[in-house]
């Protein structure tokens, strides 16, 4: 959840890299940033509570080629200064800056208080410093001490450490994500790409149990658990950086909106082998199951009305955070089918484990290339939607909706019909985000702005969409929100609509249409003032969404002006939609 950056090399401005990376990644916890310079009088550290968005950078511009800086969503203490990273060893010549849980922190911390050491944070971090100081006692090495106190870590972490005596920048993951930028003055060490994209495109992957310690002109990958080194070679990403930068807009949720005029496209352009091979594992395997967490689940969901209607094939759909509880259920000829943004959402690689201790094929639909989630799964999609900064996820849902019906028509042997369905909506798509449109739906967020409570409905592939736009208007607007499936309604659900009360209504041309139209009389005649997303109106609507007909690919179509609702909520309310309170991008803590 949070970001961490660190550089090594050639340049003299390493805070200047630190911070500037730093902003870059904020989306992943802004709850406190801090920023650690080695220098020739040993560290210099600031740290504070805040976002890092607000700091100068040019404030870092002291003489350091070795910096590491961190910004928090806080998981182990208050947000205060005292547990915003870095942190330091008691003796100040280690500085650590930490992603993840050391789940076993108290038993360190005590073992290390009995042996004389002082703490001054309540978070588990601090006990990594204080260990590796420890461990230097007996074995002198700063990069063998880190090793050894990694050895005794449980839980998932990815950790930058730099000390006073050495020139060398050590980093370490199980779990949590770590990538290397391989740069021409130096490298990079961040949570994801986007911390170093300015500088360089070329990367280098550390897997889990794994660490690196490099000087800036070298470096060298080893097993944490045996210290064998561990050969790397250098990728390539295609990401621009134009891609990962907000330009004229205000939010970057608003931005990636307005970019699925051109992802659900990129989403549907896949190789027909790759769409082939995902098919024929589906028809092959006995048991399919679908997981993935928050609106990566609203996607699995959906695909199971996607597989059985377009398909006539039945598949499980599972909360990845709950899917442990199936492993009795699972044999080799399972398949898991595991969906993720980021490809690094922590259940779901716990999932990916369960599913892979009894040996089902795991098949994976991520948007970032050479994630955690990508590298482990035997079979991996992108959707190709480009970098996602807003916490909320926007493109990425609808290239996950794309891709996961392009696979059901390719089961049931029509995949260019699914392909010609897909590439008609996403033209459809790029007609309706017209300026107009998107003014349109300004206003109505201003009309319903004030209200406490909104609910809405759907039915079939619709019921998911109405869970995720109520995630939307929660995360950003902060209205209390839920969806439900319309039949649902009259079995508790109604008992909440009084006079004026917002109900939207997610509907399409399809056999579930009289039923969702008589959901939404019910709610009218109880108060409720309707909102229709339909390609046709329809007198019970006190207000129409006017979204295209696009059959199958319904769903796709009304989640995103349902996304652009929500982003002006948040806009009128006065709160920030890319930085959510309490949430974080890139779930990497169970």
């Amino acid at each position: 959840m949070c970001g961490i950056i660190g550089y090594v090399g050639a340049r003299k401005d390493a805070g200047v890299l630190a911070v500037e990376g730093l902003k870059n990644l904020e989306y992943r916890g802004y709850d406190s940033w801090g920023v650690a310079c080695k220098t020739g009088g040993g560290i210099a550290m600031r740290k504070d509570i805040g976002k890092v968005s607000e700091v100068d950078s040019r404030d870092f511009s002291q003489d350091c080629s070795l910096a590491i800086a961190h910004t928090r969503w806080a998981t182990h203490g208050g947000v205060t200064q005292a547990n915003a990273h870095p942190h330091l060893s008691g003796d100040g010549t280690i500085a650590v800056i930490h992603n993840g849980i050391i789940e076993n922190y108290q038993q360190l911390r005590d073992e290390l208080i009995a042996k004389g050491h002082r703490f001054v944070s309540e978070t588990d971090t601090e006990v990594i410093p204080h260990l590796i100081e420890e461990e230097m006692k007996t074995r002198g090495d700063f990069a063998a001490a880190a090793r050894a106190a990694c050895l005794r870590f449980e839980g998932r972490y990815a950790i930058l450490a730099l000390h006073t005596t050495s020139h060398a920048l050590v980093a370490a993951r199980t779990g949590s994500p770590l990538i290397v930028g391989v740069a021409d003055d130096g490298y990079f060490v961040g949570s994801d790409i986007t911390a170093f994209l300015t500088h360089t495109r070329t990367v280098q992957y550390i897997d889990d149990g794994e660490m690196v310690v490099t000087d800036g002109e070298t470096i060298l990958f080893s097993d944490i658990a045996t210290g064998a080194e561990r050969p790397k070679r250098e990728i390539a990403i295609t990401w621009s950086v134009e891609q990962a930068q907000k330009g004229d807009f205000e939010h970057y949720m608003l931005k990636e909106i307005l970019e699925q005029k051109e992802s659900v496209a990129r989403a549907v352009n896949q190789d027909e082998s790759q769409i082939q091979t995902l098919a024929q594992a589906i028809r092959d395997a006995k048991g399919t199951f679908l997981i993935g967490c928050g609106t990566a689940g609203k996607a699995c969901m959906a695909a199971e009305y996607f597989f059985s209607v377009v398909a006539n094939h039945h598949v499980n759909v599972a909360p990845a955070s709950e899917f442990k509880v199936y492993h009795h259920f699972l044999k080799p000829e399972s398949l898991i089918i595991v969906v993720s943004q980021s490809g690094e959402t922590a259940d779901v690689l716990e999932a990916m484990r369960v599913a892979k201790s009894v040996g089902s094929k795991v098949l994976a639909i991520v948007n970032v290339e050479g994630s955690t989630i990508a590298r482990e799964a035997d079979f991996t999609l992108l959707i190709n939607a480009g970098p996602e900064r807003a916490v909320a996820s926007t493109k990425a849902l609808t290239g996950q909706l794309a891709a996961l019906l392009l696979i059901a028509y390719a089961l049931d042997g029509r995949l260019q019909e699914g392909r010609k369905l897909l590439l008609e909506t996403a033209s459809k798509i790029n007609d309706m985000l017209n300026p107009r449109y998107v003014e349109r739906l300004e206003r109505l967020a201003r009309r319903f702005a004030a209200s406490n409570d909104a609910y809405i409905i759907g039915r079939s592939w619709n019921y998911p969409m109405a869970l995720e736009t109520a995630i939307k208007i929660q995360e950003v607007s902060y209205i209390h929100a839920e969806g439900f499936a319309g039949g649902e309604l009259k079995h508790g659900p109604i008992a909440l609509i009084e006079n004026g009360t917002p109900c939207i209504v997610l509907m399409g041309e399809d056999e579930t249409k009289p039923d969702i139209i008589s959901n939404a009389i019910q709610l009218k005649a109880r108060g409720g003032v309707v909102i229709g997303v339909a390609p046709r109106n329809n007198e019970v609507f006190d207000e129409w969404i006017k979204v295209p007909d696009a059959g199958e690919a319904q769903a796709l179509v009304n989640i995103i002006p349902m996304q652009i609702f929500a982003y002006f909520l948040a806009v009128q309310r006065g709160t920030n939609p890319d930085m959510p309170r309490n949430l974080a991008k890139s779930v990497t803590v169970k």
